[in-house]
């Protein structure tokens, strides 16, 4: 009974997920652990007492299958909602007409890359952006500003300079969706470098439990079941 609870558990409630890029700093780190609400965003329905239905929203975050390789999980920030206008003009992201007041995203330094920070700019001969998405997003694109259409969703890593979002490979399908970061129960980093234990010379009992210590150096206490916003 209690395997039975648990599968059902994970394919209809909660699901979890592990933080493997930066793409998501500093809202989400390398290393954070999350529980994913597969409930929140799905039809309504019994479970509504416990979790409310409700459409997705700019501004959220979800994790969702990623459309080139669906096998893939992302997590990135819900920017453009289907009808939005959308553009990014010297980094600074707009949404019909009107610049976004984004305090998750990461201060961004250095240089102007014109088709990462004016999107949709002409992207050139950019490698990160995929075929299909550079033909689909030719056909999207009205008076400089990309208009999601129906059922898609523009997304954007809070790492604006170092995503692979949707500027590179395309919207998120409605179904693609799976639901959204509920907490992190986890969070560790790495201490000392993947590597290093096992460089190191094992000449005695006290040098083999280095690694323990490396991983209990590396865990973020203050990070533990916070929630995710």
């Amino acid at each position: 009974m209690t395997i039975v609870i648990a599968v059902f558990v994970i394919t209809f409630v909660v699901q979890a997920f592990q933080i493997p890029s930066e793409s998501m700093e500093r809202t989400l780190l390398v290393g954070d652990y999350l529980l994913v609400d597969k409930l929140h965003y799905g039809p309504p329905g019994i479970w509504d007492f416990l979790m409310p239905y409700r459409p997705i929203r700019r501004g959220d975050i979800i994790v969702f299958r990623y459309p080139v390789k669906p096998s893939d999980h992302f997590v990135k920030r819900v920017i453009g909602l289907p009808g939005d206008r959308v553009h990014l003009e010297r980094k600074r992201v707009y949404v019909n007409g009107k610049p976004l007041t984004e305090p998750y995203v990461r201060v961004r330094r250095g240089s102007i890359e014109d088709f990462r920070d004016n999107f949709p700019a002409e992207p050139g001969l950019y490698n990160d952006v995929t075929a299909s998405w550079f033909l689909q997003m030719r056909t999207l694109v009205r008076d400089g500003e990309l208009v999601v259409p129906a059922n898609s969703y523009f997304v954007l890593g809070d790492n604006r300079d170092n995503s692979l979002d949707s500027r590179y490979w395309g919207l998120v399908p409605r179904e693609n969706v799976i639901g959204r970061p509920l907490l992190i129960y986890w969070s560790a980093k790495a201490v000392g470098g993947a590597d290093s234990a096992e460089a190191a010379p094992q000449d005695g009992k006290l040098s083999s439990l280095r690694p323990v210590f490396e991983r209990w150096l590396g865990i973020r206490w203050r990070r533990m079941l916070r929630l995710v916003e």
